[in-house]
């Protein structure tokens, strides 16, 4: 077996055996195949496409390049939940203490973010002390102990998704349906969960731009969770706007920390619920979606929600203060107030807008070692369908770099759009996929 007749076979659109899939990633991920053979195939892919077989196949290849975490050890069912990404999604910080303090054990391995705004690790060192970095033995301690833990992903966690993308990310592969099908579904899989529930993002913060494509994705990713033996659903959910009001990393801690306290922006409330529920009724928790909603609805409520937060941030290391007083978190040193140009209805907000404005301010990286400033992002005041008059106060940009505070509110004010009527609601779940 040779990877240049690899490469020819795929060029011809034929379909690669499972041999030959795994013979190419344990060879790229072992560096006995080079950049360029690897650059070559990975755009034979991007054309000519991987069918659901293949694609089971790349995942599975991918998965057993590294390390796999061994969840059995700790009792009762292990839920995992994954967003393919969008603007203002803290949702991992709501979810995660809300279902372990409905008795499931949440045992999360999370990245880095590229783009908008840091990924979860990011937003959770926004506590002083806060240790990312568990061992395997920590790690399952501590969901043994107190239910939860959330934890950077170690590198010899599907090493092969790594080197993968990177090249991908260089060569003008990463939108396809099947790369970015096996790159989440071998990290969910290598990290242990008995069922996984996905959040497909679709709309214009997302990478899937239309319904359609989010359920294509959706229907793959969840059959091949489903083909490997654990139980996946999926949600597919509106990202034509940021979720919630805030986008930055101390900015989305602190709103999540309101939603734990029943005081969240109700669109984050609500998806948290739901993506909740269903992680209930994956982990046997609830009888219905009904009793799963209420039982968590209950748990904001009654302060356990917030409890488990705090107890998870002691647990690593955190400033649990900085949990109980969020003026403690990371404050920038310019507030910037935006006012609306004019009156009347607002039509849409185009959130990847706002995330690049985001970004312009502080909270994101474009590469993996730039420096993120944990207190720069951007509060929304207003959101679609709100009225709003000429002068009102429409956002407050957060920053420490005064000289990108102009740009920012360029692009920030660029991604609103104004009606004099007041436009049609978007439902924030647009379907399911089972």
């Amino acid at each position: 077996m040779s990877i240049k007749d690899i490469l020819l076979k795929k060029r011809s659109g034929d379909a690669l055996t499972d041999a030959e899939i795994e013979f190419f990633v344990h060879g790229f991920t072992g560096n006995r195949i080079p950049d360029y053979q690897a650059s070559a195939l990975l755009m034979a892919i991007y054309f000519q496409g991987l069918n659901k077989k293949e694609t089971i196949a790349l995942t599975q290849s991918m998965i057993t390049s590294g390390e796999v975490l061994d969840l059995s050890s700790i009792r009762g069912i292990k839920v995992d939940k994954h967003s393919t990404g969008g603007v203002g999604d803290k949702t991992t910080l709501v979810l995660a203490p809300l279902v372990a303090a409905a008795g499931v054990p949440v045992a999360k391995l999370s990245g880095r973010g590229l783009g908008h705004t840091g990924g979860t690790i990011d937003k959770l060192e926004s506590f002083r002390g806060f240790h990312v970095e568990l061992t395997k033995e920590e790690f399952l301690e501590q969901v043994k102990s107190i239910g939860i833990a959330v934890a950077a992903q170690s590198a010899n966690l599907v090493p092969a998704d790594k080197k993968l993308y990177a090249l991908r990310d260089v060569t003008a592969t990463v939108e396809n349906k099947s790369l970015i099908a096996a790159s989440i579904m071998s990290k969910k899989l290598a990290s242990g969960a008995d069922a996984i529930v996905l959040d497909v993002k679709c709309g214009d913060g997302a990478f899937m731009k239309n319904k359609k494509e989010a359920t294509e994705l959706a229907r793959l990713l969840v059959d091949i969770g489903n083909s490997m033996g654990k139980k996946t659903m999926a949600v597919i959910t509106d990202m034509e706007q940021p979720l919630g009001n805030a986008i930055g990393n101390a900015l989305e801690v602190k709103e999540a920390i309101e939603t734990l306290r029943g005081n969240g922006p109700k669109d984050l409330q609500d998806l948290c619920i739901a993506m909740g529920a269903q992680m209930l009724l994956l982990a046997k928790a609830a009888k219905n979606e009904g009793e799963a909603k209420k039982k968590l609805q209950r748990l904001l409520s009654n302060g356990k929600a917030f409890g488990k937060f705090k107890e998870f941030i002691v647990a690593q290391g955190g400033d649990v203060g900085q949990a109980e007083k969020t003026e403690l978190l990371p404050q920038a040193h310019i507030q910037h107030i935006v006012t609306a140009p004019k009156s009347g209805f607002i039509k849409s907000i185009r959130a990847e807008g706002i995330g690049n404005a985001a970004m312009l301010l502080g909270a994101g990286r474009l590469q993996k070692g730039d420096a993120i400033d944990l207190s720069a992002g951007i509060v929304l005041h207003k959101k679609a369908g709100e009225k709003i008059k000429i002068g009102e106060k429409l956002a407050i940009l957060y920053t420490n770099n005064e000289s990108k505070l102009a740009e920012a509110e360029e692009k920030l004010l660029a991604a609103y759009s104004f009606s004099p009527a007041k436009p049609k609601n978007t439902p924030l779940i647009l379907g399911k996929v089972i």
